[in-house]
């Protein structure tokens, strides 16, 4: 009997939330013009909102965003309309590599999400709460809306924005800090941050023939773009021996904060000779994707973790420990793993 093929790439759906003002639609516009390849499938609660001249932009370049509706760029959706417009978007035929939904600036963030983890639709994925607030006018904005600490301890990114134009950023930063649950906290001016905190990006290559908003912006790129990068810490780990499913588990498990998103291959040995796992961890949320191992290729356990203050350091060893060498396989090792192996048949699965 031969087995199946791998499961489709899921699209991760992020959830940009954050009051009015906080800069939420220009860090969505930054993320369209440095989208590195990939293309943006952009859902937004609030039509005004958007910058004329950047929706003119992105609609007449239709590269790195898909139109809705009319022509227009974006839609203005109610929460009754959203799994209609996340299948539209993930139709296979539109090449979306990640969907992104600016909510209103009075949105509940945690209904969103809610209706997002609770989509049936097998081509998408969680991909995180991302939420933006105003350095500048933080404690004016906690005073009007005592809300935002649930809704930033909710959260899985925190995005510090308009750190330039704030007096005490480090005091803003701690505060943001120490209102949040394990989410990684970004400092930021102008909604500028690293577009592979919250997805994949393509290679350029990938997109040869073709015009983009990489290639518009080329020579216009501000003189700090080479710098985003240093916002966020990356650890790549690659082990030849398999991994113990209880170790791994109990290193999810207690994952630090700050580490927003892990990604990539698991290889547990005599667990699942058939399959390799495909892990997604995004924030508190987690998912293994069992899939036949590609034919004739190396088995190797292959993760890239993603994050902000991170020690990489001691990531690496604890990770390290989780390899084994054990022949046989214990029946009970895996349960913890199956647990985040979702089928059709069950509820949607609620954040690890």
């Amino acid at each position: 009997m031969s087995l199946p093929s791998p499961k489709p790439q899921q699209i991760p759906v992020v959830v940009l939330a954050g009051f009015l003002g906080s800069g939420k639609t220009t860090l969505l516009n930054h993320l369209l013009h440095r989208s590195g390849g990939s293309r943006i499938g952009a859902i937004v609660n609030d039509f005004g909102a958007i910058e004329i001249d950047a929706m003119a932009v992105a609609g007449a370049l239709g590269d790195s965003t898909v139109s809705l509706g009319n022509g227009c760029l974006c839609c203005a959706v109610d929460a009754s309309e959203l799994d209609q417009y996340l299948e539209r978007l993930a139709e296979p035929s539109l090449g979306i590599d990640v969907i992104v939904i600016e909510a209103s600036g009075l949105a509940e963030p945690q209904e969103l999400v809610r209706m997002v983890l609770a989509s049936e639709h097998p081509g998408i994925v969680y991909g995180g709460l991302v939420e933006v607030v105003d350095a500048a006018e933080f404690d004016a904005t906690r005073s009007r809306h005592p809300e935002i600490d649930r809704h930033l301890a909710l959260a899985d990114l925190v995005v510090v924005n308009k750190l330039d134009r704030a007096a005490d950023g480090e005091r803003v930063l701690g505060l943001v800090r120490s209102l949040v649950d394990r989410a990684a906290v970004v400092p930021a001016s102008y909604g500028r941050i690293d577009p592979e905190f919250l997805f994949d990006c393509r290679p350029s290559e990938e997109r040869i023939g073709q015009l983009s908003f990489d290639d518009l912006h080329e020579h216009g790129a501000d003189d700090h773009a080479e710098h985003l990068h240093s916002a966020y810490d990356s650890l790549s780990f690659v082990s030849r021996e398999p991994l113990d499913p209880r170790r791994l588990m109990e290193f999810l498990d207690s994952r630090p904060e700050g580490l927003y998103r892990i990604k990539g291959y698991v290889d547990f040995g005599p667990y699942d000779v058939r399959n390799r796992y495909a892990v997604h961890a995004v924030g508190r949320f987690l998912r293994f994707y069992p899939e036949p191992w590609p034919a004739g290729g190396e088995r190797l356990t292959q993760l890239v973790l993603i994050g902000s203050g991170i020690d990489t350091s001691a990531l690496d060893k604890e990770l390290d420990a989780c390899r084994s060498e054990a022949p046989h396989a214990d029946e009970r090792g895996m349960w913890g793993v199956l647990r985040y192996v979702r089928n059709p048949e069950e509820d949607p699965a609620e954040p690890a």
